[in-house]
């Protein structure tokens, strides 16, 4: 049964996004010439991501904190990451932010191309041209007022324990001098785990939205330092963390 559930969302979503993707494009052409920032394709691309989250009655969804989002604010965002799911989440914060994203998202039909059409920044992992690239981007969106949303571990965690973050981000942070708002995640490892298509449970799934790190409270930090802060931050919030504290 759990395999004739996810496999009828998958398609649901499948069949979905070729109509969702075709409003995107109208949404683009209509508004891009006055929306430079392409925020109201942002903020549509939030609805139909949620719209996913909303159509699985098993799961329960909470956002808290989004009262610590300066709508007229830039960051760099940092979020754990635990399951593709994130992705859907992050969405439901409803504020417009730019996706740093591995390039093989962008390859799939419909929603990659969607977050092409959005300019959100792609990255080849292990690839160091790219990451230039993808540095430069995101520093082209912060001068514009764009946040850019990062997930620093890299890839998802098994367990749930943050993996050590990379540099990218705070590296970032440091250069533009922009504040870095945290975002913990929990409980969509367990509704969509790693290497799993199985969408079937019934799963609490939380996003929450951290105080703002302003620049001042981290310019004298070293980016291994940042990392580090940002890092224990975010745990004080993570499940897993909260569990097994000294692991």
């Amino acid at each position: 049964m759990n395999k004739i559930i996810s496999a009828g969302f998958l398609a649901y979503i499948a069949v979905t996004s070729m109509g969702m993707f075709v409003v995107a494009l109208i949404v683009f052409l209509t508004t891009c010439l006055f929306d430079r920032r392409l925020v109201v394709l942002h903020y549509f691309s939030s609805f139909w991501a949620s719209i996913y989250l909303w159509s699985m009655p098993a799961w329960s969804i909470s956002v808290e904190g989004r009262r610590n989002i300066r709508l007229s604010g830039t960051y760099v965002v940092v979020s754990n990451h635990q399951s593709q799911l994130d992705i859907l989440m992050a969405f439901r914060l409803f504020f417009p932010f730019k996706w740093v994203s591995k390039a093989e998202v962008f390859r799939l039909p419909f929603i990659g191309w969607n977050m092409a059409l959005n300019r959100y920044v792609k990255l080849y992992r292990g690839d160091s041209d790219s990451a230039r690239t993808m540095m430069a981007q995101c520093e082209a969106h912060l001068r514009e007022g764009s946040s850019v949303y990062f997930c620093p571990e890299g890839t998802r965690s098994e367990t749930g324990w943050m993996r050590p973050f990379k540099p990218g981000a705070f590296i970032l942070a440091h250069k533009m001098k922009t504040p870095i708002l945290p975002v913990a995640i929990n409980g969509t490892r367990h509704a969509l785990p790693k290497n799993s298509v199985d969408f079937h449970g019934r799963h609490h799934l939380r996003i929450t939205v951290l105080p703002e790190i302003p620049y001042e409270r981290f310019k004298d930090l070293s980016v291994e330092e940042t990392a580090v802060m940002v890092r224990d931050t975010l745990a004080a919030h993570i499940d897993e963390h909260r569990a097994s504290p000294r692991q």
